[in-house]
């Protein structure tokens, strides 16, 4: 099947549309041929992402609904399919990073950030699963990161939220394998996007910046995509070095673990001379 086939016509649902992966996602969606309803909590944000991508007419939409929010999500979902006649696709993108040291993570940092990047693909797929189960076909695209297959140092908070989406979405993969529906967890790594100038409370990091090996977003959307439309399940975004590293820790690669040992020795060591280290 090929990409076009796939996608156009498609009617989906992208959260944490109005900028990084959920914003190039869409407009690659937009240009393979889809009708995309581009979701965010804020009006203001959406509309204007929305407005960029003016040139693809009224198969861009808005969905205002805040994603930590249950009764906003299963309003926004139901009420889009309602409209459209049915729902493809939902793409549970919507995040917020997090590295940070455990001792000094508070319980309301645990609190937001699980709110955000495990609550809200939760409440999306318990909206979703009714409505494609009832049309009998439909696919979940879950935002997981390459922290939720390697644990890397000082990110526990967020490795404890991508985790639970990789485990929750290759489960259900095989749940409804029979019964037409699809999952697959995208897991970037370095990504230029905004991401790394986001605390968990939302505030500016500070020196915080775009890694010099970030991959282009753009790219990602593409790439993203092109597996989905293949149906693969696990989807890691840039696929090498980031694939190795993974097999390598699963397998447990001596070089891995080693590598995982400095970057916390690394990491603590910045923070103890008053810094921050992503």
């Amino acid at each position: 099947m090929s990409d076009s086939g796939y996608y156009k016509g498609n009617i989906c649902i992208v959260t944490g549309a109005n900028s990084g992966i959920g914003y190039a996602v869409s407009e690659e969606l937009l240009r393979r041929g889809a009708i995309v309803y581009m979701a965010g909590r804020s009006p203001e944000k959406i509309a204007r992402a929305a407005d960029q991508l003016s040139a693809y007419g009224d198969r861009v939409r808005t969905l205002i609904m805040d994603v930590t929010k249950q009764e906003e999500v299963e309003k926004g979902i139901a009420g889009a399919a309602a409209e459209a006649g049915r729902l493809d696709m939902l793409f549970n993108n919507a995040g917020v990073g997090g590295t940070l040291q455990f001792e000094t993570a508070t319980l309301e940092d645990w609190k937001t950030i699980i709110d955000v990047n495990l609550w809200s693909v939760i409440y999306g797929v318990h909206a979703a699963v009714p409505i494609m189960l009832k049309q009998g076909s439909g696919h979940i695209v879950n935002t997981g990161s390459v922290a939720g297959l390697i644990p890397f140092p000082f990110q526990a908070l967020y490795s404890l939220t991508k985790y639970g989406v990789t485990g929750l979405t290759e489960c259900l993969k095989y749940e409804f394998a029979d019964k037409g529906l699809h999952f697959s967890v995208v897991c970037p790594a370095n990504i230029a996007t905004p991401i790394f100038n986001k605390a968990i409370d939302g505030k500016a990091y500070g020196e915080l910046r775009i890694p010099d090996d970030a991959y282009p977003v753009d790219k990602a959307a593409a790439l993203i995509l092109d597996r989905v439309a293949e149906h693969k399940g696990i989807i890691i975004v840039p696929e090498e070095p980031n694939t190795e590293a993974w097999r390598g820790y699963v397998c447990g690669d001596p070089e891995v673990e080693e590598l995982l040992l400095q970057m916390a020795r690394d990491r603590r060591a910045a923070y103890e001379k008053g810094g921050m280290y992503f």
